[in-house]
């Protein structure tokens, strides 16, 4: 398989997810701006899900673009990080209607966490199927971020049970965090082209 089906396909996941997450939001009620209000812990938990989607999707792209072969290894390491992936609406629904609750709060951050750890496989088998000296392992680094973001859903889960929304503030945060698009591999592949 090509790189670029690879993609494609994890595109098209990543598409449905989205799909899926947009159409479980329902305006109950008379249609006033009550029922809105009633939608509104939905609403911004769809928001925050949607967010973390674009940027596993826009990291995927910049890592997918960086390199130059993908094998079974790989394949199979994306599979998995689509699975996680695949959770995100079941979750999103889950804190959605009920934001107070600690255990959907936990569990969002454990689908959030095991989706980081996901990706870091993806990009350390991608990464040694181009070789040690690959362009791609030059562009990424340390991975700082990568590695704070880890430790702050760590952190989040239990704080879920002291108060949910500790453990929403602190997904927020890893999302802005990310919101900054990671320029290591896009500078990389820029100074290649020149």
């Amino acid at each position: 398989m090509t790189k670029g089906r690879l993609e494609a396909f994890s595109d098209g996941v990543v598409a449905i997810l989205i799909t899926i997450m947009v159409l479980e939001l329902k305006i109950s009620g008379d249609g006033d701006w009550h029922a809105l209000r009633e939608l509104l812990p939905e609403f911004l938990t769809y928001v925050l899900s949607f967010v973390f989607l674009g940027i596993y999707w826009n990291n995927h792209h910049h890592m997918l673009h960086a390199a130059t072969r993908v094998n079974g290894k790989v394949l199979w390491a994306n599979m998995h990080l689509l699975f996680w992936l695949s959770l995100v609406p079941a979750v999103t629904g889950w804190v959605g209607q009920f934001p107070e609750s600690s255990p959907a709060a936990a569990v969002y951050g454990a689908v959030l966490l095991a989706s980081a750890f996901a990706y870091l496989i993806l990009q350390t088998t991608l990464v040694a199927c181009q070789g040690p000296d690959s362009k791609l392992r030059e562009a990424l680094g340390d991975d700082l971020k990568g590695k704070m973001s880890a430790a702050l859903y760590v952190a989040a889960i239990p704080l879920a049970f002291v108060h949910p929304w500790i453990s929403y503030a602190i997904y927020v945060i890893v999302a802005l965090i990310w919101l900054v698009p990671d320029p290591r591999i896009e500078s990389q592949l820029e100074s290649d082209r020149r």
